[in-house]
């Protein structure tokens, strides 16, 4: 890399990392909104540990899978303060590691919507250590990297690269077939689902936790999106347009097709921003437009088959949400971005259907593989018992309201305290 790069291009990135850190706080008030209220402190405290186990896995192992680059190295190396060492000047590297970072913490982010309420705390923690050092690097090195000669086998297969410009597939797509494959392995709630075919309906807990989280996601987006540029130099405001049209499309077909519920509604403009991802520096803002009304409309129809007539948990439906719209906006780059469409062109349709499903796949085997492996080992499930009173209790042995409890009679002792508990997560089961 050119030691010469300026401070702005470390800035540029540094910005870009800390709206996509931000965008975490979204991941955790989305779930925090649609769980019930016994598994809302499983969800901030599992979201947060992801992160921390990510970077550390990322840092560790996850980063020189993917590039080749370790950090094993005297700070004046890592800085560029040492010509010929290979790193940049003003720690680029470094902001640059900070970024990518973000995006690996995402995958289990994503997952986390997905096991809601049932998963393993501990467990989880090993899935993300083994997705986030292995099992994702491996296919970001082949779309961003040089691994495995993928991008060299689609150029001279289809005539141009697989064009994943902020993670449609490499990050969405990837991370949503994972969990499908984590869900599956989980199986549903209890109670979910009756022997007769009835579907036990779960309402969100709290809408305004829910909303707040898509907004803070919906915020941070334009950090993943445009500072996917890496440089300062390659900053396009093209990038952003197409970003907010592929937003306020998911918003208006989310609307429409879910018929005014808010949880489709504010999950439709974070369709729109997963498809628009990997096209969103080669379409026409109307080509973004249309990109994220169609993931708008594919994410509540996909949600509710998934619920009612396919039976498959997913609580915040992130198999829909960054799997299927992933998917979408991965081949839809190759539509849309089209120079006879109104795009800049330099895409493939062939070179994205085949890049996108390749990833798909890619994701589903790895969650199989991963939380199946973990299911025959350590087990991945609460006991029936723990998640009857909640992850809450069960795994951090307090609430999200402890006061409640705790003030249900001013002479309470520790057993009536805990009884007291024990009852509100039951009412929050049957409530």
């Amino acid at each position: 890399m050119d030691v010469t790069r300026t401070g702005a291009d470390v800035l540029f990135v540094l910005l870009g990392a800390v709206m996509v850190l931000a965008m975490h706080a979204g991941f955790a008030f989305l779930e925090v909104g649609t769980v019930r209220k016994k598994n809302q402190v499983n969800a901030l405290v599992k979201i947060l540990t992801d992160f921390a186990v990510s970077t550390t896995a990322y840092f560790f192992v996850g980063y020189a899978v993917a590039y080749g680059i370790g950090f094993f190295a005297s700070a004046p190396v890592l800085v560029g303060k040492v010509e010929g060492a290979g790193f940049a000047a003003n720690g680029y590297d470094l902001v640059k590691f900070f970024f990518l970072a973000t995006f690996a913490a995402a995958i289990p982010a994503i997952i986390s919507g997905g096991i809601a309420e049932r998963a393993r705390f501990w467990s989880q923690l090993a899935a993300t250590s083994i997705l986030v050092a292995l099992v994702y690097p491996l296919f970001e090195g082949m779309v961003w990297g040089t691994r495995l000669g993928f991008q060299e086998l689609v150029t001279a297969t289809f005539g141009l690269a697989f064009h994943d410009f902020a993670g449609s597939v490499v990050v969405h797509a990837v991370g949503g077939w994972i969990a499908l494959g984590a869900v599956l392995m989980l199986g549903a709630r209890k109670g979910r689902y009756r022997k007769d075919g009835h579907v036990i309906a779960i309402p969100p807990s709290n809408i305004p936790f829910l909303a707040l989280g898509s907004w803070v996601l919906c915020v941070g987006w334009f950090g993943f999106n445009v500072m996917s540029a890496q440089a300062i130099d390659g900053i396009s405001g093209l990038v952003a347009m197409n970003s907010l049209m592929a937003m306020v499309g998911g918003i208006l077909a989310s609307l429409v097709v879910g018929r005014n519920d808010p949880g489709f509604v504010h999950n439709g403009a974070l369709a729109g921003l997963v498809a628009v991802c990997a096209g969103s520096d080669v379409m026409h803002p109307i080509g973004a437009f249309a990109t994220g009304g169609i993931a708008g409309a594919l994410f509540v129809w996909a949600f509710n088959q998934c619920q009612n007539k396919w039976r498959i948990d997913d609580v915040l439906g992130v198999w829909a949400l960054h799997g299927l719209c992933g998917t979408m906006g991965g081949i839809a780059a190759g539509i849309f971005g089209q120079e006879a469409l109104g795009g800049l062109g330099g895409v493939s349709l062939g070179a994205q259907v085949f890049g996108t499903l390749t990833g798909a796949g890619f994701g589903f085997a790895a969650g199989l593989a991963v939380y199946g492996g973990l299911k025959a080992t350590i087990g991945i499930r609460l006991t029936e018992e723990d998640e009857f009173m909640g992850a809450d209790l069960a795994v951090h042995q307090i609430t999200a309201y402890p006061e409640e409890a705790t003030t249900v009679h001013d002479d309470a002792g520790p057993l009536a305290i805990r009884a007291a508990m024990g009852g509100a997560a039951h009412n929050s089961l049957h409530g």
